[in-house]
């Protein structure tokens, strides 16, 4: 007799108590930007880190989609229909046919518009809260999927750890890491626009006479060296490989961020780079008293609104409360 198939799992029911989600910010340690596609995009070799600094989002049940945001620079996140978290909400609702009623709350811990994907994260977060208050169930897969039609940075948001992505970005295969890496974030007044900044960098490249559309420059690669470093967990061989394609762009845009930089490495950081389109500043240091010391040089330098020391890497976005 041929053995039966597994029972269906039970339907999961929404809930009616808020569900809060936690997600990390990232660092990329490699931002290797290829050349400008016809779509407008380029092609990444893109090696995300997600740190210690999180935002985390509340979903609660309400009659209609509805955004609310606390924490530091809450003013400048958009309360509307471009908010990617309420994209999020809206895309979930759609797969599955139902209305997005939710009030989600934003609790921001990661800077805005620093470069270090807290937009993203509120759309991670979002999507995982509100799986878990709609009792959609959605695979894990089916979120990726959602993440990625979403926006670039999303699917790690959602991931975290160290992972490498292609594409956009969005492509994502984990990587293996020896241990946790130090770093200090320079937060700097007022943000940098990632569109603005890509913009900056095919810019560069046109004035450099290099060209820079897809078939001027060179596939992006991922540095072996890097990968190495991150597997032994080698913070020494780490810095010696860090590398943001987007740097000068930021630095053109911002050019004060290079008095953050060398405020830096005059502290002893092993490493200075602009994390992703900027404009917080990325210091990797050797150990945790390397690290405060670093914040302790940065915060003296008056190059920068605000210095967090944290480390890395951790889980992408997880339910807290549900």
């Amino acid at each position: 007799m041929a053995a039966s198939e597994p029972p269906e799992p039970p339907p999961r029911s929404p809930v009616s108590r808020p569900v809060t989600a936690r997600v990390p910010a990232k660092v990329n340690v490699q931002l290797a930007v290829g050349g400008l596609r016809p779509d407008g995009f380029h092609d990444l070799a893109n090696v995300f880190l997600a740190v210690g600094l999180h935002d985390e989002v509340t979903a609660a049940p309400a009659d209609a989609l509805r955004i609310t945001v606390e924490g530091a620079d809450a003013a400048q996140v958009p309360l509307d229909r471009t908010n990617l978290a309420a994209r999020a909400a809206r895309a979930l609702a759609e797969r599955y046919g139902i209305e997005p009623g939710v009030h989600l709350h934003i609790a921001k811990d990661i800077p805005v518009a620093g470069g270090m994907a807290g937009g993203s994260a509120d759309a991670a977060g979002a999507l995982l809260a509100c799986d878990a208050l709609w009792g959609t169930q959605a695979p894990r897969a089916e979120l990726l999927e959602i993440c990625a039609e979403l926006g670039s940075d999303i699917p790690f948001s959602l991931v975290g750890g160290v992972a490498l992505g292609r594409g956009r970005g969005e492509l994502l295969t984990p990587l293996e890491t020896g241990g946790a890496f130090h770093w200090v974030f320079a937060v700097a007044d007022g943000g940098l626009s990632t569109p603005a900044v890509y913009r900056e960098c095919d810019r560069l490249r046109e004035a450099s006479g290099t060209g820079a559309s897809a078939a001027d420059v060179p596939d992006s690669e991922p540095s072996r060296a890097l990968l190495d470093a991150l597997r032994t967990g080698d913070a020494t061989a780490l810095a010696a490989a860090v590398s943001n394609d987007l740097q000068p762009a930021a630095l053109s845009l911002r050019p004060a961020l290079a008095d953050t930089l060398r405020a830096g490495a005059d502290a002893g950081a092993l490493a200075s780079l602009v994390s992703g389109s900027g404009p917080t500043c990325a210091f990797l240091a050797k150990d945790p008293g390397a690290a405060q010391a670093v914040a302790t040089g940065l915060a003296a330098s008056g190059t920068c609104r605000t210095v967090r020391v944290t480390s890395g890497p951790v889980p992408g976005a997880r339910l807290v409360h549900a």
